[in-house]
């Protein structure tokens, strides 16, 4: 099935014990007739979709929680609500979550977006956060466009509401499941620069700066001394017996691939403990 699929992981080789077999990590999106309508894959495992990213590629649109981390600007032309999605709000390890900036705008109104003449000014969003957090590149909707009258050019709009969506992460300087958390919460700084226009003439650029703040939450590991005493919420279920059923076959299939498996573990083990053998030094 694996193969079928195309998901292979081609950089493991047979002899590389408990990996060789792994599928490239990622989803595929269906609709009622089993059609293909999205699909989720990254450049490392410890990168994952939000759950509620996969419901919103399934209906087509974004549906922010109520409870969801937010900064508003209350302008009664645009707008503006910028969120994080996913989650409950909150930010983990390995999880990719979305900053969502939504525009609704003054009945009549429109904003622009690239390319557009010179003198004018496109809606452009950009996020600023912590070391180690990463941010991906933002996503523009479509536009429609719009001729204004006298100008001799058509220019690229937004009407009604928008989202811009900015997926971002954690990488190990913030979050890792080898140590516990060293702080609770994580705050992002949103800059909005837009213009906006009737159907006749172009109003005078704005921009807006938002912050808000985002919980950190630890990740769930299994119940193995692998993964245990490193400050993470530890599973109640034993996996010992999946472990020894893996082990076995992984060492009749590849001995030699078994024993590298382990010996790579126990450098990452040393090198784990340093860390946090630092770590209580300095503090």
């Amino acid at each position: 099935m694996i193969r079928d699929y195309g998901i292979l992981n081609d950089q493991l080789e047979p002899d590389d014990a408990f990996l060789y077999g792994l599928p490239y990590p990622g989803v595929f999106v269906c609709d009622e007739d089993g059609v293909v309508v999205a699909k989720f894959f990254h450049d490392t495992y410890k990168k994952r979709d939000s759950p509620e990213t996969l419901i919103d590629a399934a209906l087509g649109r974004i549906e922010l929680a109520e409870d969801a981390p937010r900064a508003v600007c209350e302008d009664p032309e645009v707008h503006i609500t910028a969120a994080v999605h996913g989650g409950q709000g909150t930010i983990r390890q390995g999880i990719i979550r979305r900053l969502v900036v939504r525009f609704e705008l003054a009945p009549g109104l429109h904003l622009y977006g690239r390319p557009v003449p010179e003198g004018m000014i496109p809606t452009t969003v950009s996020v600023r956060g912590p070391e180690g957090l990463v941010f991906g590149e933002a996503q523009y909707p479509a536009t429609e466009p719009l001729r204004l009258p006298g100008l001799e050019v058509e220019l690229p709009v937004w009407s009604e509401s928008f989202d811009v969506v900015i997926p971002f992460y954690p990488d190990a300087r913030v979050a890792s499941e080898t140590r516990p958390l060293d702080r609770d919460s994580l705050e992002l700084e949103v800059e909005v620069r837009y213009q906006a226009c009737d159907d006749e003439a172009c109003l005078l650029p704005k921009t807006e700066k938002l912050r808000l703040t985002a919980s950190l939450e630890v990740v769930d590991v299994p119940n193995l001394a692998l993964h245990v005493g490193h400050g993470q919420r530890e599973g109640s279920y034993d996996a010992m017996p999946h472990m020894r059923r893996m082990i076995l076959r992984s060492l009749r299939r590849s001995p030699a691939g078994f024993l590298r498996f382990v010996a790579k573990n126990v450098m990452l083990e040393m090198a784990a403990w340093r860390r946090r053998r630092a770590q209580r030094r300095d503090a």
